[in-house]
C-alpha cells in the first residue's frame, strides 16, 4: 500500500509526459485491469467521456498542448518589370524676369563707356517684354547681364557684325538636322526714325535679349541635343554634358569670330559629318521609283501585292549569272502576287548573293537589301541619328568598341581603322538592350554566370515552386546573403515573390550561358559582352534573342583586341581555368542604337528599328518643337 496523500508518477502509452496521479485513482486502475480497447485515453478511464467531448487537457504548469504548425505562407507569383517608355516631358518655357536684371545692372560699378551707358538707359525698353525661354536659359540671361551690363549684339544703334554672323548660323540650323524656327530672331531693320531714339533703343535691347536667348538654346541643342534621352525611357542612360551659359555669353562678347564659336559646339567626329553630308544629299534627291513595304513578311505559297515590286527590282538588276538561270522565270512571273514554289530558288539565290541567310522567306532584311529604304524613311533615320549622336562625346575616342544594336554588329576601332567587326545577338524586345556608354575594365575567362534577379524571379522561380531541386541538377550554385552555399532543394521557394534573398550563379562549363569568356564594363544595367554556346543564332538575319547582354560571334578576337594581345594569348588563358585579366588602357564602349550609321569610309547604312525607338524620339522632338513655337 502507498501512504495516504501521496502520489506516483507513471508513464502511459496514451500520455506524452509523466502524470502525477492520486494513489486512490491508481488503485482503481489496477483493480479494473487493462483498459478497454474502446477507451480513448487514460482520462476517459478516469473521468469518463471521450476525446470529442472532453475539455482540452492542461499540461503541467497550466499550459495547453502546442498548436499544430501552420503551413508556410505562400507568396503570390510576381515579376520584375523591364524598364518602360514614358510620355516625354518637355522643358517648359518661363518668362525672363527682367525686373531683377534692371535692379542688378544699375548697381554694378563699371568704367564709364558709351555702350554701357546706352545699355542701362535702354533697359527701360524691357518693361512688358514677354520673352519666354527655358528655365536655365532665363536664369543665365539675368545672371550674365546683371554682372556685365553691356551689349553683345549691338553697336551704336544697329546690330553689329557679330550679331549678323550668329543669326546666319542660327538660320542654317537645318543643315545640322535641327529645326531653324526654334532659333528664329527678327533683326531690327537698318532704317529707322532718327528722331525717335527711344523707340530704336527699345527695339535693340529686345533684340539683344532675344538673340542671346536663342543663341543659348542653339548652343545647348548643338552640344547636348534637343531631347533628354533619359526622359524617353529607362533604357536610355546618359549623363548631361554641362554648358557654361554665362561663360559662353561672356566669350561671345569678346569673340572676333562668333560663327566659329557656335559651329564649334557641334560634334567633331567624322561620323557626324558623314550624317550631315547624307542629309544634304537626301534633301536634294528624288524619291525611289519603286517603294516596297519595309515590314513585308512573305512565305512560299502566300500572296502579296508587294511581291511584283520586288520581282521588278530583281529583274532590273539581274546579272548574267542569275539571268541565265532565272531570266525566263522572271519574264513569266514578274507580275505575280503569289509566291509560288518556282520563285523560291530565285529568292534564295538573290539572298545568298546579298549575304543574307538563303531561307527563301521574304522579310524586312531581304526587302531592305533589295529595295533599299524609301527617301522619306532614310531622311527620318538620319535626323534621328543626328540627334542621338549629340548624346555621345564629341570625340568618340580611339581605340573604342562600338556596338550598333539595329545592325547586330560590334566593332573594334583604332586609329580611324575598323580592326575588327563581328555579328552580335542583342536583347529580345521584352528584354531590350539599353543605350549607353561606358569603359571596358576586364576580361573574365571561364566565367561564372551570376543570374540576375529578374531572371531568377521571372523565369526560374515559377519552376522552383514545383521543382525545388531544379537548380541543383542543372549545375547552379545557390548562396544566402552571407555567401553560404545552400542546396536549392532545401529552400521553400514558394514563400518568395519579387524579392528572393538568395544569389544564383552557374559554374564554368560548356553549358554556361556566357560561354568561355565575358568582357566587362560594369554598369547598372548588368550588360556586358560575352561568348555563347548558342552559335547557330549568328546565322540568322534578325538576332534579338538575349536577356539584354551582347553575345559576340568572335569573343576571343574581341578579348584580344581590348587587351592589346593576340588570340593565342586568349587560348592559353582559357586553358588555365577560371581567371580574370584587367584592361590596362582606356577603351570606351558604346552600346548604341542607330538605324542610320556611317561606315568609316563615310557611306551611311540603314537598319530596321528592332525596338521601335525612332518613333518615340520623333514624338519627343515634335513635343519640344510645339512648346518652343510661341516662345517670342
Amino acid at each position: 500500500m502507498f501512504p495516504t496523500g501521496t502520489g506516483v508518477f507513471m508513464k502511459s502509452a496514451f500520455l506524452k509526459k509523466p502524470v502525477s496521479l492520486p494513489l486512490v485513482a491508481l488503485a482503481a486502475i489496477l483493480a479494473m485491469g487493462a483498459p478497454d480497447a474502446s477507451a480513448q485515453n487514460l482520462f476517459d478511464i478516469l473521468f469518463g467521456g471521450n476525446s470529442r467531448n472532453s475539455r482540452p487537457m492542461r499540461q503541467p504548469h497550466g499550459e495547453f498542448p502546442p498548436a499544430p504548425k501552420k503551413a508556410p505562407k505562400r507568396a503570390a507569383p510576381a515579376k520584375i518589370s523591364a524598364p518602360s517608355y514614358y510620355t516625354y516631358k518637355t522643358d517648359q518655357l518661363v518668362p525672363v524676369d527682367f525686373s531683377k536684371l534692371n535692379a542688378a545692372a544699375q548697381s554694378v560699378s563699371l568704367e564709364p563707356s558709351l555702350s554701357g551707358t546706352a545699355f542701362r538707359e535702354a533697359l527701360a525698353g524691357l518693361t512688358e517684354f514677354d520673352l519666354l525661354a527655358e528655365r536655365d536659359i532665363a536664369k543665365a540671361l539675368v545672371d550674365h547681364y546683371s554682372a556685365s551690363p553691356d551689349f553683345i549684339w549691338v553697336t551704336g544703334q544697329s546690330a553689329n557684325s557679330r550679331a549678323e554672323d550668329s543669326v546666319r548660323v542660327l538660320g542654317d540650323a537645318a543643315s545640322h538636322g535641327l529645326h531653324s524656327a526654334d532659333y528664329a530672331v527678327a533683326v531690327p531693320p537698318a532704317g529707322y526714325d532718327m528722331a525717335d531714339t527711344t523707340a530704336r533703343m527699345k527695339a535693340l535691347i529686345r533684340f539683344e535679349m532675344a538673340l542671346s536667348a536663342r543663341v543659348l538654346r542653339y548652343a545647348h541643342d548643338a552640344q547636348d541635343g534637343r531631347i533628354d534621352p533619359n526622359r524617353i525611357s529607362g533604357y536610355y542612360d546618359f549623363a548631361p554634358k554641362p554648358l557654361d551659359m554665362v561663360g559662353l555669353l561672356k566669350g561671345l562678347g569678346a569673340a572676333s569670330d562668333a560663327r566659329a564659336t557656335l559651329e564649334g559646339l557641334h560634334p567633331k567626329n567624322p561620323e557626324y559629318q558623314a550624317l550631315r553630308v547624307e542629309l544634304e544629299a537626301l534633301r536634294a534627291s528624288e524619291e525611289n521609283d519603286i517603294v516596297v513595304d519595309p515590314k513585308l513578311l512573305l512565305k512560299p505559297g502566300e500572296t502579296s501585292a508587294e511581291l511584283p515590286k520586288l520581282l521588278h527590282l530583281i529583274a532590273r538588276d539581274l546579272d548574267d549569272e542569275l539571268g541565265g538561270e532565272f531570266g525566263e522565270l522572271l519574264a513569266r512571273q514578274v507580275d505575280s502576287e503569289v509566291y509560288t514554289a518556282d520563285l523560291v530558288p530565285l529568292m534564295e539565290a538573290v539572298q545568298k548573293r546579298a549575304g543574307l541567310k538563303p531561307d527563301g522567306v521574304i522579310g524586312p532584311r531581304t526587302v531592305a537589301t533589295l529595295a533599299g529604304t524609301s527617301r522619306a524613311d532614310r531622311l527620318d533615320k538620319v535626323l534621328v541619328a543626328l540627334e542621338q549622336i549629340r548624346w555621345l562625346p564629341s570625340d568618340l575616342g580611339s581605340p573604342r568598341v562600338f556596338i550598333n544594336q539595329p545592325a547586330y554588329t560590334a566593332s573594334f576601332i583604332d586609329g580611324g581603322t575598323e580592326k575588327l567587326k563581328m555579328k552580335t545577338v542583342i536583347g529580345k524586345t521584352t528584354n531590350q538592350t539599353s543605350f549607353f556608354q561606358d569603359e571596358i575594365e576586364q576580361v573574365d575567362y571561364n566565367p561564372y554566370w551570376g543570374v540576375p534577379q529578374s531572371i531568377i524571379v521571372n523565369e526560374m522561380l515559377p519552376r522552383l515552386r514545383n521543382d525545388p531541386s531544379y537548380l541543383d541538377r542543372a549545375g547552379y550554385e545557390v548562396t544566402d546573403s552571407r555567401g553560404k552555399r545552400i542546396p536549392s532543394s532545401a529552400i521553400d521557394w514558394g514563400q518568395y515573390g519579387a524579392k528572393v534573398p538568395y544569389s544564383v550563379r552557374q559554374a564554368p562549363s560548356e553549358a554556361n550561358a556566357l560561354g568561355e569568356l565575358k568582357i566587362l564594363f560594369p554598369n547598372k544595367h548588368a550588360i556586358y559582352m560575352h561568348d555563347t554556346p548558342q552559335k547557330a543564332l549568328f546565322d540568322r538575319d534578325s538576332r534579338a534573342f538575349s536577356h539584354g547582354c551582347i553575345r559576340l560571334s568572335d569573343p576571343r578576337g574581341m578579348a584580344a583586341a581590348v587587351l592589346g594581345t593576340d588570340v593565342a594569348h586568349i587560348a592559353d588563358k582559357l586553358k588555365q581555368g577560371h581567371s580574370s585579366e584587367k584592361v590596362s588602357r582606356k577603351i570606351p564602349v558604346y552600346v548604341a542604337y542607330f538605324t542610320a550609321w556611317p561606315e568609316l569610309g563615310g557611306k551611311v547604312e540603314y537598319f530596321g528599328d528592332v525596338y521601335d525607338r525612332d518613333a518615340r524620339l520623333k514624338d519627343a522632338i515634335a513635343r519640344t518643337e510645339a512648346v518652343r513655337a510661341p516662345s517670342i
